[in-house]
């Protein structure tokens, strides 16, 4: 697969963001990540989607290149020793992955990029970039998450119980995000999201332009 070969990843020990946000998304399966996300993401354009790769197998209305990039596991091992991965790690038996050059060339570029994936590799990438935003989406309950799962009929009964079993690790975890919000209302939960990235954006640019001519007036 042409698009998870090796890209020639430059090392990303000493980059920092200049521009663009680098916004991470992390959220237990069924809490409305996807949704909230694409929906959210019509109103931001210039805020790129960095598609991760997975070992697992697509669900139904998935599309290559768009939700992941849906790779073997030799493909994935390859590129994961080569180095070629900015976070990568194994949920529920499927491995699941960054390539650090397609995050490179939106940065590069001064694009800001959106990243889905899980607390592990969340805070693996906060590491590498500390302005990384966080933000984390939780469903109201642990009764409304199951009652998701089993609504959403692409897992089995055992494979629930697994996610069950593992998700107080990765749900601990959320009040170290920057952000969490709770899906209870999907429009609410959008709304809350573009919130986030508009907040980011200001507090990124702090509107330079402006301030640089009132600085010319204050320092006279």
């Amino acid at each position: 697969m042409k698009t998870w070969s090796r890209c020639g990843a430059k090392d990303m020990s000493e980059k920092t963001m200049s521009e663009g946000l680098l916004i991470v998304i992390s959220a237990p399966s069924g809490a409305g990540k996807t949704s909230i996300l694409f929906e959210g993401l019509k109103k931001h354009p210039d805020v790129k989607f960095s598609v991760s790769a997975t070992t697992r197998k697509p669900r139904d209305g998935e599309v290559d290149g768009v939700n992941y990039y849906f790779v073997s596991d030799v493909e994935f091992d390859t590129a994961r020793i080569a180095g070629d991965l900015l976070e990568w790690n194994t949920v529920h038996g499927n491995k699941y992955g960054t390539l650090k050059s397609i995050i490179e060339e939106f940065l590069e570029n001064g694009n800001s990029v959106i990243l889905d994936t899980d607390t592990v590799g969340a805070f693996n990438i906060r590491k590498q970039f500390p302005e990384a935003v966080l933000i984390f989406i939780v469903p109201p309950s642990p009764e409304v998450l199951r009652e998701r799962l089993e609504q959403r009929k692409t897992e089995s009964p055992e494979s629930i119980e697994t996610r069950f079993r593992n998700y107080p690790g990765e749900i601990s975890r959320m009040d170290e995000y920057d952000y969490i919000i709770v899906n209870d209302d999907f429009d609410k939960a959008v709304s809350q999201f573009n919130s986030v990235i508009e907040a980011e954006k200001i507090k990124r640019t702090k509107n330079l332009p402006v301030l640089s001519e009132w600085r010319k007036y204050i320092n006279g």
